[in-house]
This record gives structure tokens, sequence and C-alpha cells, in this order.
């Protein structure tokens, strides 16, 4: 298979004009179809927990007594979602003149002899393959694919046109969360799976076998770069200049692709993103100072208000070439310091993954009060009695038994709900690590279990107050407590980018129980779908899940349900949970349905 281009105007020889205006107005539907998922009339407004600062304190007079709770009004949903979509036009106004450039280009005598040649090149190479995979199909799941007679194309030519527009995307020095979205869905529409769509994104790191950090150092040392580009940019007569404006602007405005008018093709042109790599202050901006920010010193004065706040690199993230994307995995509890990477490490190469450490303390203390809640006869005792209702129906109906209200009050309630509010400050201070970039210009991706999950509940609360749009790209919550309003969650879920994933199970006893002093008119997301949200898919786990402790073990599955790629997971290495945290399959309820994604 022949090179990917590593220049956006490449795609003028891989398609023609009339392709070129189709490829421009497929990316005008997909944004308008993203801007229409954040459009949503909003009635009703659900409530949110407070986000005011939380004194630190043991919490034991907390634990008796519901959280604070303020409404959120119609009108500060409406207004969350003007703001989005105003940020969403910036970016669209950005991108659409680009791609406009390249589509006007004529299609010269000169560009149509490079074109033949390169479809001979094609034939020769056969480089025909099946695209129906299942990867493919479960991306077509997750975006839609809008239909394009663009499908008919080569693979190779469809993968050049969506490299282009990812070039171009990259061509502001930015790749927000809202760019890579725009960048799955015409991967769907393309028929291109998603290997070839993330194979791309690596290219663009590793461009000729190199990291960006190694490409910058040669680049810095050999000073080639502007003698570099005075080979074969020259203008000629009738050649249309294609100025791609913005940080990698400079080199490239007052050229041409003079090479294709001389009929060399396009070998000779300097890579387009070679410019990009010498570029030390861009890349440094896109990838947060290679990364420095994510375990620097900026984490030093968040620690000051969370005890232990720090982003801990997996799989060698510092030593890897860097990634377009970038993922954090949250814990809800912890049984041991090791604990803090485990459920993450099946995070795949192509996202750099970090796991966020925080109040080691508080985690270990709630980690041990929930294996000794499991272990109790009182709990035991719990389980036959509530064989036939799920543990939503428990919690709404308030059935639980006197015992087991009296052993929570003196072992778990305290323990919970200090954990709590700790990882929801840890949130906010997340919200606002995110906010100041140290991440660099990159999507984020936040996935979380239990009170992981309570903590990026708080962190997108806390960057819808501070209409902070383009940071998250998707959102994966296992087990939140938190509520399962509708509007709230239409109130938050312009902050995200992709895709909100809520996974829960309607037998997750131990959740029901520490969730029970809480506003439960507006559900418990944890325990039951979120209904009527655009972007919003709920994954029922209700027959995998039967007790709260198991969600650690099982994140692999979940990720690659929800889309991410993960590693194989050795089964013999994974710990064993504590069978008084399950039922057993003859003690399900009768409620309980095949686990199954759906979609609202």
């Amino acid at each position: 298979m022949s090179p990917l281009c590593a220049d956006p105007r490449q795609v003028v020889i891989a398609l023609d004009r009339r392709q070129r205006k189709t490829l421009l107005q497929l990316v005008q539907e997909i944004i308008s179809q993203m801007i229409s998922q954040v459009e949503v009339a909003t009635e009703k407004p659900g409530r949110r927990e407070s986000i005011e600062k939380i004194e630190d304190g043991d919490g034991e007079d907390e634990a008796r007594k519901p959280s604070a709770e303020k409404p959120m009004t119609a009108k500060d949903a409406a207004t969350i979602q003007e703001a989005a979509v105003e940020k969403l036009g910036q970016w669209r106004d950005e991108l659409v003149p680009k791609v406009r450039e390249i589509v006007q280009v004529e299609d010269t005598p000169a560009i149509e002899t490079e074109r033949q040649a390169r479809k001979g090149k094609q034939e020769k190479e056969d480089d025909s393959q099946d695209t129906e995979t299942d990867d493919l199909a479960q991306l077509r799941c997750l975006y839609c694919p809008i239909p394009t007679p663009l499908t008919s194309l080569p693979i190779q030519d469809r993968r050049e046109a969506l490299t282009s527009i990812l070039l171009l995307l990259l061509s502001t020095g930015k790749y927000p969360a809202h760019s890579r979205i725009l960048i799955l869905h015409l991967a769907s529409a393309l028929n291109i799976p998603p290997p070839s769509s993330t194979n791309k994104k690596a290219k663009s790191q590793t461009q000729q076998g190199m990291s960006a950090d190694a490409e910058a150092a040669k680049r810095k040392e050999d000073n080639k770069l502007s003698r570099y580009w005075k080979v074969g940019l020259a203008s000629v007569a009738g050649a249309a200049v294609i100025g791609v404006t913005g940080g990698l602007a400079a080199p490239l405005v007052a050229g041409a692709l003079s090479s294709i008018m001389g009929g060399v093709g396009l070998g000779g042109v300097a890579s387009f993103l070679a410019i990009f790599w010498a570029n030390g202050a861009l890349v440094g901006a896109l990838f947060g100072a290679y990364g420095a920010k994510m375990t620097g010193e900026m984490m030093d004065s968040y620690a000051k208000e969370v005890e232990d706040f720090r982003f801990i690199p997996l799989n060698n993230a510092p030593q890897s070439p860097h990634k377009l994307r970038l993922t954090i995995g949250i814990n809800g509890w912890l049984t041991s310091p090791s604990d803090i990477a485990k459920p993450w490490q099946v995070l795949g190469p192509e996202s750099e993954a970090f796991a966020l450490r925080y109040e080691m303390k508080t985690l270990l203390s709630l980690g041990t009060a929930l294996n000794d809640l499991v272990q109790s006869l009182a709990w035991k005792t719990l389980k036959r009695e509530l064989v036939k209702r799920t543990a939503l129906a428990t919690v709404l109906a308030a059935l639980w038994p006197v015992q087991v209200l009296a052993m929570a009050s003196t072992s778990i309630d305290n323990p919970f709900q200090r954990a709590r509010h700790r990882s929801r400050k840890a949130g906010r201070l997340l919200a606002d690590a995110l906010v100041n970039r140290v991440q660099g210009e990159r999507p984020v991706s936040l996935v979380g279990y239990s009170l992981g999950a309570a903590a990026i509940h708080a962190c997108l609360q806390e960057l819808a107050d501070r209409r902070a749009f383009g940071i998250v790209d998707s959102v994966v919550l296992i087990g939140a407590p938190a509520p399962a309003a509708t509007q709230h969650w239409r109130a938050l879920r312009p902050v995200v980018a992709g895709t909100i994933f809520n996974v829960f199970s309607e037998n997750d006893l131990v959740l029901g129980l520490v969730y029970r002093l809480h506003a439960l008119d507006y559900g418990v997301a944890g325990l039951q779908p979120i209904t009527d949200v655009p972007a919003l898919r709920n994954i029922d786990l209700s027959a995998a899940i039967t007790g709260h402790l198991r969600y650690p073990l099982l994140t692999a599955d979940i990720l690659a349900r929800c889309g991410f790629s993960v590693c194989p997971v050795d089964d013999a290495a994974q710990e064993h949970v504590d069978s008084s945290d399950t039922l057993a399959p003859d003690e399900q309820p009768a409620q309980v349905i095949e686990a199954q994604g759906e979609t609202h």
C-alpha cells in the first residue's frame, strides 16, 4: 500500500473537483448534525448537586443528611447550549474555508496526468481489501454514517480524503474534541474501519518512523528547514496557491504544489507534518509540552487542595510517542495502592493513558468498609430477602431491613460520604486542570467507576459552569452515584463533544444502599438508564453486574463495548471478588435482563 498523504493538498490528486465538493458537503452535513445534537429543547430542568466549595472535614454529620442541592433552571441549561453552539460555530468557521480552498482548485492537465499515474500505480499495488469488520460495524453504530457517494471510491482514496481533513484540523496547532468527533463521523461515513483512522493519527505522530520528540530534536539540530522548503515549492504559472492558514501556515501560504505541475509527483514535496514537528512551540502546545504538564509542578498546586492529586502515566506513557487522544481513568475506591493503575492497564495503545490518583487514605478506607459490608451477616441476610426485587426497586421503595440500615449508619455511610465529597472536589480540580490545558490541545476521554464516575460528573458540571467546550470527547460513567434526570444531563451534554456512556445495573445493591440518602426523585444513574438525551447511550449490565465491587474487574469488557481499544486481559491475573457482593445464578431476580447496550 502506498504511503498515506503527508500534505492535505494531496487530496487534489486523489479526488477530482466534483468529488472534493462532495467531501466538503459531507463535512458540512456532519458538523450540522453535531450542532443539532447540542440544540435540544430544555424543559422542567432537573437538579444538580451544588458545586460550591466543600470544606475538608471528617464527614461525620454529612453521612446523616441529604447532600445540598440547588435547582438548575431551564434558562441556565439553554444558556449552556447556546454557548456550546456558538463555540461549534467558531470551530466550523475556521475549518470549512480551508476545505473549500482545496475544493476550488482547478483540475489542470498536469493534475489530471498525475491523477492517472496515481490510479495506475494503485491498480498495480492492488490495495483492495474487505472493510466490513466488526470494528467498523461498531463505529457505524456509535457514529451513524451519513450516506455519501464517496463510499464507491477505492479505499486508498477514501483514506487520503480522511487524512487530508485530519491534517487540515491539525494545521491550527490544535486538536479539540470536536475535531476528533468529526474524524470519527467521517470515517464512519466513508466506510473506513477504526484501525485505519487510528493508524492515520499514529502516522501524524510517527511520520517516517519518528516520534514527535525525535522529529523536533532532529530538525532543531540539522537546521535544514529553510533549504528543505526551497526545493520544489516555487510558484508556477497557473498553479493554485492553497493557503492553509493557522499555526502551520508560514511555510505553506506562499507555496504551491509545483512538483505536481512539473509532473514529478508529490514525492518531491516536503512533508507537511515535518513543518509541524519542526515547530517546537506548536508541538509543545498540542501535547502539553510533551506531556510534562500532566506530571510536573502544576500538579503540586492541585495536591494542596486534594491530597495525592496526580496523573499517573500508564503503559510507559511518558516514554511512548505522544498520541492525539488522551484517556484518564478514575477509581471509585481502593483496596491497595496498586489498584490505582490496575483497572486501566487494559487501555490500548491508540490513546495516551493516565490514571488519576487522589485521596489515597480516603479511598482505601472506603475500600475496606465496602469489603466489610459485603462480608457481614446482615448483608447476606439482605440478599436472601431481596431475591425477588432489584436494587433500584428496593431503593425507591425504601425497603431496607432494619439491621442493614443500622449497620450502614455505623460502618459505611461516613466513609462513603467522606469519599464522595472528596471525589467531587477532585472532579472540580480535574476540570480546572483540563481548562488550563495540562493535556495540551488534545481531546480527553474520561472513564470512571463508582465514585470515580462521581468525580467525572462533578468535572462535567464545572466545565458546564465555565462554558469550557471542546475539551472532553467522550465519557464512560460506570455505576455512577449521580442523578439520572433527563434535563440534568441535557444541560451537561454540551460539554462532551462525542458520546456519554452510562453503564448501569439494576441489581447493584451496594450502590443502592450507599446512595439512599440522596435525592432519589431524580433517579440513580448507576441503577437505571438516562433517557431522551442525544448522544447518551445506556449499557445495561444487570445480568453481568450483580455486585458493585465487580466493576473494576470488567473494565476491559465495558470499554470495548464503548468503542475503546483494549488490550487482552489475562483472566488468571484477575483478582477474586468476594462472592458475598454478588448473587448466585439461582438467586438472580426475575427482572434481570440480558446485558445489552441501549441507545436513548
